[in-house]
This record gives structure tokens, C-alpha cells and sequence, in this order.
């Protein structure tokens, strides 16, 4: 799911528009704790994302929707502007990429170097600060780290920082020895 959040040349140029605004407005914290929060239900909800992306579904009611959803969230009024203003222009599918856009430009702005670890099994505090720590030595700066769990991977890690993956899952070793045994 987190594999959709890629930024997308629709979702640039909107992201762009937002963050302008949000940075002219003093507002650029709120509107990322917001496209954060928004990005969570994202993944937790197949309706959300029904409702973004169905074609079926007319853009007004994809903009009352999100608009509604904003509202219920208590969404800076920026976000939920942004979020009416791309279902309006029938580009609520397009949400992901310029919600991975903003966080681009959002990073590039601050200094933030943001990154992902995914694991089969939620981490311990102890564990987080232990990538954490491996993490600041890499890349010799505090990350701000966001972690969330895949069954799938059976044990490992994914580590995501930037557009760089680094893998180190347990499925991605077990396809790597299955592809091998089928080449011999």
C-alpha cells in the first residue's frame, strides 16, 4: 500500500500549488500533520480509497466526501481547500502522488531527511532506536522515521529513505534463493 505513494506529475504540480500556499500562509506543519494523518486513513480504509479512485463516482461527490472527511479530521482549512479543489477537477485519484510530493518538497524545504522501515511484526521502541541510531550514522543526520508492519515480509527489514529501498526482508531473501534454484 505505502508502494503507491509515489509522486506523480499531476500530483507535482498540485503539491506545489499547496505548499506555496501553505508555506505563504504559515501553515506548511499543520498541512503535513494533516496530509500525514490523511495518508494513514488512506492505507487503513478501502473506502477512502474507493472513493478517491472510483470513476464511477462523480467528482462532486468525491469533493463532498473529502471535504466531509476534512471536516470530521479537522483538517487545517488549506488542506481541506486542496482536497475539494482536486476532487472539483476530477484529480482525487491522483491524491497519493501529491501527497508524496508535498512531503518531497516539504523535506527538500526543511532539511528533514524522512524514512520508512517496514517489519513483519510491530518494533520495539528499542528496536526503532537502534534503526534510528543506524540510520543517523548513514546518513549523518537525525531521521524522522515512520514505521508500520507487513506480514508479508515474514522477518527483516525494508528501509525506504528518499527514493533509495533498501531491503532486507526475510520474502525478498526466501524469492531471491527461488529465483536462483530455478536459473540451475
Amino acid at each position: 500500500m505505502a508502494e503507491d505513494f509515489r509522486s506523480t506529475e499531476v500530483g507535482e504540480r498540485y503539491a506545489q500549488a499547496l505548499f506555496d500556499l501553505a508555506n505563504e500562509n504559515k501553515r506548511l506543519d499543520a498541512v503535513r500533520d494533516d496530509l500525514r494523518s490523511l495518508k494513514a486513513a488512506w492505507i487503513e480504509s478501502a473506502d477512502l480509497r474507493r472513493l478517491a479512485t472510483s470513476p464511477v463516482i462523480p467528482a462532486e461527490d468525491q469533493q463532498k466526501g473529502l471535504e466531509a472527511i476534512a471536516d470530521k479530521a479537522q483538517f487545517d482549512r488549506t488542506t481541506k481547500n486542496f482536497l475539494g479543489l482536486m476532487a472539483a477537477n476530477g484529480r482525487a485519484a491522483d491524491l497519493t502522488g501529491a501527497m508524496a510530493a508535498f512531503e518531497a518538497l516539504y523535506a527538500r524545504h526543511t532539511g528533514v531527511v524522512s524514512a520508512e522501515v517496514v517489519s513483519a511484526k510491530p518494533l520495539a521502541a528499542k528496536q526503532i532506536s537502534a534503526v534510528k541510531a543506524a540510520l543517523k550514522g548513514a546518513l549523518g543526520q537525525d531521521p524522522e522515521l515512520t514505521a508500520r508492519v507487513d506480514p508479508a515480509l515474514l522477518g527483516g527489514l525494508k528501509v525506504k529513505v528518499g527514493s533509495k529501498l533498501y531491503d532486507a526482508s526475510l520474502k525478498t531473501k526466501l524469492d531471491q534463493m527461488k529465483f536462483a534454484l530455478r536459473r540451475a
